[in-house]
């Protein structure tokens, strides 16, 4: 009687782990980096609509403003990995910028794409979705941005706004003060001591002080549920980037991160949340 009342209650715990383990897979965001970028060409208007497709949770875009005030979507400080016009965007008026292929260089099927506003990308938002805007020039573009967001008919907790510069990301938060901005870093670490640049206590400090709501960092080493713990404790949710791999997403899933930025966001639900 004792070993089968025992054996029943393993496996009832057993059970509870797994939902356990289950739900916790399921809770993390899974975010589009540049839309579905490991198959459609990065922050086209293709990319955002295969990750759409995918059922990704949200999509990351990159911005900069056009020589002539258009919030444009595109990575690099110039065109010419993507577009084959050594040029920098911000040079460029936004009908220069609607000249060059920006989908062929990915697969032939994508010629002929042009580079979207952010405007139209805005438009591509389903209902219960969001969209991740990463700065990439500085806190000129933020006004325009401003205006864009509160005529996209987009509720506020569908965007967020991310961006490496500091003070930029700043200067949002207090220009925006409804929208959720996030502070986004790389840790590095010294090939001889080992050491980390900075303390996590340095990176939620600084968000703290700056009124941020999260913090979205490059995976490596230095990101472990200790940290992740301790960023949630001071109420700044936990975002990681780039992340390809499924044993990777289910680690960073199980160290309670909020969510996880990838090229391949439809094979990661697939594997994190198989019931969407």
């Amino acid at each position: 009687m004792f070993c089968r009342r025992f054996s029943w209650f393993l496996s009832f715990v057993a059970g509870l782990l797994i939902m356990t383990a289950a739900s916790t897979l399921s809770a993390v965001e899974i975010i589009g980096h540049r839309g579905a970028s490991y198959d459609a060409p990065e922050n086209t208007l293709a990319s955002v609509n295969l990750a759409w497709e995918r059922n990704a949770d949200a999509v990351e875009i990159d911005i900069y403003l056009s020589k002539d005030g258009k919030i444009v979507a595109f990575h690099d400080k110039t065109t010419k990995r993507i577009g084959g016009r050594d040029q920098e965007v911000k040079d460029q008026t936004f009908d220069e910028l609607q000249t060059l292929d920006v989908g062929a260089w990915k697969n032939a099927k994508y010629k002929a794409e042009r580079i979207p506003t952010l405007t139209q990308i805005l438009e591509t938002i389903p209902a219960q979705k969001r969209l991740f805007i990463e700065i990439k020039c500085g806190p000129e573009v933020l006004p325009q941005l401003k205006q864009e967001l509160a005529a996209s008919g987009k509720t506020p907790a569908q965007t967020a706004i991310i961006g490496f510069d500091f003070d930029t990301m700043q200067q949002a938060k207090q220009l925006m003060p409804e929208r959720e901005v996030i502070w986004v870093f790389k840790v590095k670490q010294n090939k001889i001591t080992r050491k980390w640049q900075h303390k996590p206590s340095y990176y939620i400090q600084k968000a703290k002080e700056a009124n941020l709501d999260g913090l979205d960092l490059g995976y490596n080493g230095f990101v472990n549920k200790a940290f992740v713990q301790q960023a949630k404790e001071a109420g700044l949710p936990v975002y990681v980037w780039t992340v390809n791999k499924v044993g990777d997403a289910k680690k960073l899933a199980e160290m309670g991160v909020t969510g996880i930025t990838t090229d391949r966001p439809g094979l990661l639900l697939s594997a994190l949340k198989p019931e969407k």
